[in-house]
């Protein structure tokens, strides 16, 4: 994710952008840069964009500019979190053409930019980052170069059709003064519309103390900003209205993007959180995952006597479900603790066992606790969490950013579902080293990873990603409920918000996801709600059980993993125990399944996947059914009493 601002008028470029990427530096960490036009000594003889980038954050980039000024009436500017490249100066936005006179800064990512890179250096173009951004810069050229004469605007036309993935650009170029040329598919760009100034950015925030007057541009739009206002048309040239909304909400309302709460836009982005956490780290091709910031050797990850896993509240949780997945692809024992009780156990000392803290914010003081008593007895750490640079991260051996981006929701649910992935590739990758995977049960898995985004825009009615890497299969739902999954959670929180008590259940991998829910529906509704092993139905949750409990079942299974199979017959047979006194059952069922629509009252059906990736798909609809409850009890859904995001004491 990464920040954006671009402007045309009649003020000093410079201090408009670096004020509004400071608003927006929330949305990158690793490198800042700006490209500047429109008045001596912004460009020189030869008409070069003048450029200043530098790594680290944004200060740095003010330190450069300080000891460096450049002014102009145009330019834009960029925040960036790397996804192709290291953090380097070099690698920092903007990025130019071979001539330097075109520049292009970027929030997404270019699928094919290795193919488009190969054709382009056939066709004399040279590379000097190692970024996909660059492809773009490169590309508009081209189409200039096989067109000469043709506008900006219709050389961005031209080379977006040739991309593949996702992309919000920004285009200057000193051939055409006093114009700024984006366009998005997919990452989020938006038009401000001042007296006599036009702005670009990728999120209200950066803006918004300069114009309430937004356009925000839609997938397939592309925006021309001059001096004499903003013209809008789609990929084909087609001209298009400009839709401008008045913004009345507060900065800190604005991020929601038009969502009524935080935790709803949250759910909202998991698919993307778990395309940027799987970022650069799988190949498609050969299936192997690339955890390059591990401080492990490939001896201490085959010597290792056990992980031993330390977290709190939803992080326990994904640690929870981390241990079937470790435990099964790589053949290691996994022990989970609650950060809060593992240093007050008086732990075994064992060198050859390796930590893993699970936090979102880095900062939770339980799990620096116990990330400190796991060093005391010479435990090396990993760390997977979403803040980049963190506490916890600076003393860990290695780190699994999640790449959820802010989460201000209290209740988590993309750092969530980032975590579970995280797992899964550490799992993988333990794997991998160890030798107990083969090379085409990685293919398959990592194949399967690549797909449950789109499984998750499919649920969640999202638009897909354009010219996904692998298709994924539209199901058969002609014998299910033709709701959508957000209309049957709104029914479902209609028939049971004024429930006084919840039971979720589960097995196996799906237990974990169960005590997900429950925590889901007690932070945000004040609902008491627990979460059980469906097997341990009968050693006294029974006694619960009458007309008045719902009790939602996660019955999925993996219809191609026998192990699945036979838990998902087991758990058939915990609901008949349910249903026998006249407990209502809402169940989590894999779509196709029409028999477990027999014996319950509700169900709700998600995509198949293999039995370690069902959670990702599995908790969306907890998250969803949760939401829906407490905004139709009237609770605060995004900061729930007596709860904090970040808890910075023990």
């Amino acid at each position: 994710m990464c920040g954006i601002v671009g402007y045309i008028g009649p003020k000093e470029v410079v201090p408009v952008i670096i004020e509004g990427l400071r608003r927006l530096e929330y949305r990158g960490y690793d490198s800042a840069g700006i490209a500047v036009s429109g008045a001596a000594p912004s460009t020189d003889a030869s008409g070069v964009m003048q450029l200043r980038r530098a790594p680290g954050k944004l200060r740095n980039l003010e330190t450069v500019l300080h000891d460096n000024p450049v002014t102009g009436t145009y330019g834009i500017g960029h925040t960036r979190w790397a996804t192709h490249g290291r953090p380097t100066e070099e690698n920092a936005h903007p990025h130019r053409d071979c001539t330097g006179s075109l520049v292009v800064v970027h929030n997404g990512i270019v699928e094919n930019y290795l193919a488009l890179k190969k054709e382009l250096t056939a066709a004399g173009h040279r590379f000097v980052t190692e970024t996909d951004t660059e492809i773009i810069a490169h590309l508009i050229e081209e189409q200039i170069k096989q067109a000469p004469g043709i506008h900006l605007e219709e050389a961005v036309r031209r080379a977006v059709k040739h991309l593949t993935g996702a992309f919000a650009i920004g285009v200057l170029s000193a051939n055409e003064p006093d114009k700024l040329v984006a366009a998005r598919f997919g990452p989020p760009a938006i038009i401000g519309i001042g007296d006599g100034e036009y702005f670009l950015a990728s999120d209200v925030p950066g803006i918004l103390h300069h114009t309430r007057n937004i356009h925000f541009l839609a997938d397939g739009e592309l925006a021309i900003l001059t001096r004499e206002g903003v013209t809008l048309t789609d990929f084909d040239g087609k001209p298009l209205p400009l839709k401008t909304q008045r913004i009345t909400w507060d900065p800190i309302q604005a991020e929601k993007a038009g969502y009524k709460h935080f935790m709803l836009k949250e759910i909202n982005e998991q698919p993307r959180a778990i395309r940027d956490t799987t970022l650069g780290r799988i190949s498609l091709d050969t299936g192997k995952v690339f955890l390059e910031k591990l401080d492990l050797s490939a001896d201490e990850i085959r010597n290792a006597s056990q992980i031993t896993i330390a977290a709190c509240g939803t992080s326990w949780h994904a640690g929870l479900a981390g241990k079937f997945m470790i435990e099964r692809l790589a053949r290691l024992p996994v022990e989970v603790d609650y950060a809060s009780e593992y240093r007050y156990r008086d732990p075994i000392a064992d060198p050859r066992a390796i930590g893993l803290l699970i936090t979102q914010s880095g900062e939770t003081a339980d799990t620096l606790a116990a990330q400190a008593e796991l060093i005391a007895k010479g435990s090396k750490t990993l760390a997977i969490c979403n803040v980049v640079g963190a506490a916890i991260t600076r003393k860990a051996a290695g780190t699994i950013t999640t790449n959820a981006g802010p989460e201000i929701g209290v209740a988590s649910t993309k750092a969530f579902t980032g975590q579970l992935t995280a797992l899964f590739l550490l799992g993988l990758h333990l794997g991998q080293v160890r030798g107990t995977l083969t090379d085409a049960e990685s293919l398959h898995l990592v194949n399967e990873l690549s797909r449950i985004p789109g499984k998750l825009e499919m649920m969640l009615n999202l638009p897909a990603a354009p010219q996904s890497v692998v298709p994924v299969p539209v199901p058969d739902r002609r014998s299910q409920s033709r709701l959508s999954l957000t209309a049957q959670c709104e029914e479902l929180a209609r028939v049971f918000h004024t429930a006084n008590d919840f039971l979720f259940l589960g097995r196996g991998i799906h237990y974990p996801i169960a005590l997900e829910g429950a925590l889901k529906l007690k932070e945000i509704s004040y609902i008491h709600a627990e979460g059980y092993p469906a097997g341990e139905m009968k050693h006294g949750p029974n006694a619960l059980i009458d007309e008045t409990l719902p009790v939602v079942c996660i019955a999925t299974k993996d219809a191609s993993d026998p192990a699945s199979v036979l838990k998902y017959e087991k758990t058939l047979s915990n609901i008949q125990e349910v249903t026998a006194r006249s407990g209502r059952v809402i169940a989590i069922a894999t779509e196709g399944d029409t028999e477990i629509g027999q014996l319950v009252e509700h169900t709700i059906y998600i995509p198949p996947a293999p039995e370690l990736l069902l959670p990702l798909l599995e908790v969306v609809p907890l998250q969803l059914l949760a939401y829906h409850i407490a905004v139709r009890r009237g609770c605060d859904v995004d900061q729930p009493r007596n709860l904090a995001k970040s808890v910075t004491v023990e």
